[in-house]
């Protein structure tokens, strides 16, 4: 076992996990999109960035990948990594705003607005499908080719693979095929359909590091009694 501190509070991980599996198993709520539980970390999207550290040392990391280790120092709500998640979610939206989960980052985080270049790319290189295809369905049919804004998914040579099955893993564990908004022009690109328009506590900016990570929060489940009475 392991000590370290998590939001303030003393804590305990099993040798070998990573920060995102020991905050989760604490009930503490990091976002995902690449991370997929049965797959290998990843690390590419940065939805689950941490603050590690203190004072002028501190820094972001990619919890999926970062280990607990020993006397470690974890803010998993701070000002810092809010703000860095969130330019991360605008940044998905610029890409790939048809994407459900992307969408619904978006109204968890508050996100009216993206500042990019709008483009609907069918792909945000989050890997799932790749390593879905190779550690779940044993094929590996498909990966990444090229760099940069070249870099790109398919099959070896863009030609017809002998190993795929056919079997839809790389559908199902795909977040942008899960279609909802089709928007085509840039000011709509963000639907706000299931937003909690209600500015939650927690967004209030008079302290640095979050201090409440109920899920769902319990202010907000009782202003929605109360707007029921």
């Amino acid at each position: 076992m392991v000590r370290l501190e998590i939001n303030g509070l003393p804590v305990t991980a099993e040798k070998g996990e990573t920060i995102l599996e020991a905050a989760r198993f604490l009930g503490f709520p990091i976002p995902t999109l690449c991370h997929l539980d049965g797959l290998t970390p990843y690390g590419a999207c940065r939805l689950c960035v941490v603050e590690i550290g203190e004072g002028t040392k501190a820094k972001l990391v990619a919890s999926c990948t970062y280990p607990a280790e020993e006397g470690l120092v974890v803010r998993t709500g701070s000002s810092r990594v809010v703000h860095a998640r969130k330019m991360v979610i605008e940044l998905l939206l610029a890409s790939c705003p048809q994407s459900k989960q992307v969408q619904d980052l978006a109204s968890a985080y508050g996100v009216r607005w993206q500042r990019f270049r709008q483009e609907h790319e069918e792909c945000i290189l989050c890997g799932r499908c790749i390593r879905a295809c190779k550690e779940q369905m044993m094929a590996g049919a498909i990966g990444f080719h090229g760099r940069g804004e070249k870099r790109a998914l398919g099959t070896p040579f863009d030609k017809k693979s002998d190993v795929c099955r056919l079997c839809g893993a790389c559908m199902y564990v795909c977040p942008a095929c899960e279609l909802r908004c089709t928007y085509q022009e840039p000011e709509k690109a963000i639907c706000g359909g299931c937003a909690n328009l209600e500015a939650p506590c927690l967004e209030k900016e008079s302290f640095d590091d979050r201090m409440c990570f109920l899920d769902p929060c319990m202010a907000c489940e009782i202003r929605k009694e109360v707007r029921k009475e």
